[in-house]
């Protein structure tokens, strides 16, 4: 069952945000940690202790961790190059049309995103901007619950619009033969079964089989994210991905029926989801309640569903559609779908989403398959200050400074004069040489 809340109710449970190392963790996540690692060992520990084997031990670390934690014995952890085509041939037409059809657009979409180099000679010489990509790029791809084919899609596909030289995508043992089919669509070749913190490890630090890389990207389960907060400055993030997260603001106008299953699409993906629904309508609350106990009874994941409802998610009663938007300004969601009669007003209003889904037609399961952005968007009110992944999460920006002789020694002096302010005499002095004022 969802509960419904007040306003006051629901910012003091389900809207109230943690930092990751101060999450109440369910019972299930701590008993399973603790299981594999001992009594009291938290799950941020637990990822402490795999990242600092792998880094010391390499593959034979991660042969361990994968014995324990996935239960298999692995040898090589690449997967060959024909059987990602194998697993291409193998799906159905009907599968095959959809994920190319799904690459198209993620590949347009991204494309027209621009990546301008400049110059210009106004300020003296010539200063502008070089934009290069990355050199290696690893791509976490998740498999355990669920096999996410998608998710190869839609951070592997904006890395190479960027340019991307090298991809190395991980994914967990015996990957899912779909996981396998969209590497070959997209052309990777380097595909690794390793999953979890062992896989952010690997790409941290690299192993004798597996590649360091500059850029980690996609989203994963809670340890995939705790190891991804672990090795941040040694590696670059797209950002801390998951749990995932969906609001719906609706007004007396939604659909009760498609309201109810897009919250039941969010809570699916992890016990720790949140699937969340403002809205001012009392009448809409109940309804939407209803048809969520209603579809959960046909549903394969209900256990995982039934788990999100209770902890992370819930309906919040608004006193209008103004305070619903603000309240999801404040939670900052990943994803923000408006089920309300003129949506193009409400979207005015929000500042702070990582995906704006703009009307019932525009729901978000579109948007994790096949609409054209990325689906690895930011969680956990980082959609505050960050972004869905995009072809600008695989590059970097160089500036370039050409002073010519006339412009350098005029901004020489001034230079200097800041530089004194600030008691770096050092500094003063390399401006002060090309002034001729200092004897070299």
């Amino acid at each position: 069952m969802i509960k419904i809340y007040t306003v006051e109710e629901a910012q003091r449970s389900i809207l109230r945000r943690q930092p990751l190392n101060a999450m109440t963790y369910p019972p299930a996540v701590l008993a399973g940690t603790e299981r594999l690692f001992g009594p009291c060992v938290t799950p941020a520990q637990a990822v402490a202790k795999i990242l600092a084997s792998v880094q010391a031990e390499g593959d034979a670390a991660l042969r361990r961790w994968s014995k324990l934690l996935d239960r298999v014995e692995l040898e090589d952890f690449r997967i060959p190059s024909e059987k990602l085509e194998e697993a291409y041939r193998s799906l159905t037409d009907e599968l095959k049309t959809a994920m190319q059809t799904a690459a198209q657009r993620i590949r347009l979409f991204h494309e027209l995103q621009p990546l301008p180099n400049w110059e210009t000679t106004s300020l003296g010489g010539r200063l502008g901007q070089r934009v290069t990509p990355v050199e290696r790029a690893g791509v976490y791809v998740p498999g355990g619950t669920a096999p996410l084919p998608s998710s190869l899609l839609m951070s592997v596909i904006p890395a190479q619009v960027a340019g991307v030289k090298q991809i190395i995508v991980c994914t967990p043992p015996n990957p899912h033969v779909s996981i396998l089919a969209a590497a070959y669509l997209c052309g990777i070749e380097q595909v690794f079964q390793i999953g979890g913190a062992q896989a952010v490890a690997a790409l941290t630090f690299g192993t004798e089989s597996v590649p360091k890389v500059d850029k980690i990207v996609g989203a994963g389960n809670l340890f995939v994210t705790l190891a991804k907060q672990q090795v941040y400055g040694l590696v670059g993030l797209d950002g801390l991905a998951g749990p995932t997260e969906t609001v719906v603001i609706a007004d007396s106008t939604a659909n009760p029926a498609w309201v109810a299953a897009d919250l039941l699409a969010q809570a699916e993906h992890d016990i720790l989801a949140s699937a969340i629904l403002f809205t001012p309508d009392r009448e809409v609350a109940e309804a939407v309640q209803v048809e969520v106990a209603r579809q959960m009874e046909t549903l394969s994941r209900a256990e995982i569903i039934a788990q999100s409802l209770e902890h992370r998610s819930g309906i919040v009663l608004t006193p209008d559609l103004p305070t619903a938007a603000r309240l999801s300004n404040e939670y900052a969601p990943e994803h923000l779908c408006l089920a309300v009669q003129d949506p193009q007003a409400v979207a005015k209003l929000i500042h702070n989403a990582g995906g704006l889904f703009i009307g019932e037609h525009s729901f978000e399961v579109l948007g994790d398959y096949i609409a054209g952005p990325s689906h690895v968007m930011p969680t956990s009110g980082t959609a505050r200050f960050a972004s869905p992944i995009n072809v600008l999460d695989f590059v970097k920006i160089t500036s370039l400074v050409a002073l010519d002789p006339a412009s350098s020694r005029a901004l020489s002096r001034l230079a200097a004069t800041i530089a004194r302010t600030e008691n770096l005499t050092a500094h003063a002095a390399a401006a002060d040489f090309r002034l001729g004022e200092l004897d070299v």
